[in-house]
């Protein structure tokens, strides 16, 4: 029979656990990735800029989900969840390039707050073509970042991030504003 003097050992759960540091936010470790320091470090620093705002991107989408309005109530309650969805997809997969990269992916609510461009929304209940609005704009901004951050992570031969912000953020960004775009366009009643 064996005996540990570790503390916690069994069943027991090793609480309160604190530690160091052991990587700052804003470096990067080496990996073997056949990228330069440079490289890595600047697409690290434009994916957490783009992580942050779609952090924010998903919780306005979730927000105006569940405060939706008025007649189109329905539809626009389920392809803002869907949109929420499809947003929280591309935060992992940023997340998860930031740290293949050797990077740290900024995760903490607090910290994304610090991050982020887009506008904090007002508390209560704004109204249904001002909450779609502030979501075309939270693209807008996103979509302008990511286009820039791209055509440099391809100049430093950064494929990777280049085709990540292609491929999900700007494709599924434009789509999404597409959609809620056409939301708010005022058509004519066809008469018969």
């Amino acid at each position: 029979m064996t005996t540990s003097s570790r503390p916690g050992t069994g069943s027991q759960p090793w609480l309160h656990q604190k530690g160091e540091v052991i990587q700052d936010f804003g470096t990067v470790k080496q990996f073997p990735v056949g990228l330069s320091h440079e490289a890595r470090m600047y697409s690290c620093q434009r994916l957490n800029k783009v992580l942050a705002d779609t952090q924010i991107l998903h919780g306005l989408y979730k927000k105006h989900h569940w405060l939706m309005r008025g007649a189109t109530f329905y539809q626009l309650h389920l392809v803002l969840d869907k949109h929420a969805g499809e947003q929280l997809e591309i935060v992992d997969t940023v997340a998860e390039r930031v740290q293949s990269l050797g990077g740290v992916a900024v995760g903490d609510p607090r910290h994304v707050a610090e991050i982020t461009s887009i506008p904090r929304p007002p508390d209560g209940v704004e109204e249904v073509p001002a909450m779609l609005s502030r979501l075309l704009e939270a693209h807008e901004s996103i979509l302008v970042d990511a286009h820039d951050a791209a055509a440099r992570a391809a100049e430093l031969g950064d494929d990777g991030t280049n085709d990540l912000l292609v491929s999900q953020v700007i494709r599924t960004g434009e789509l999404h504003a597409w959609f809620l775009a056409e939301h708010l366009v005022d058509t004519p009643l066809v008469r018969a």
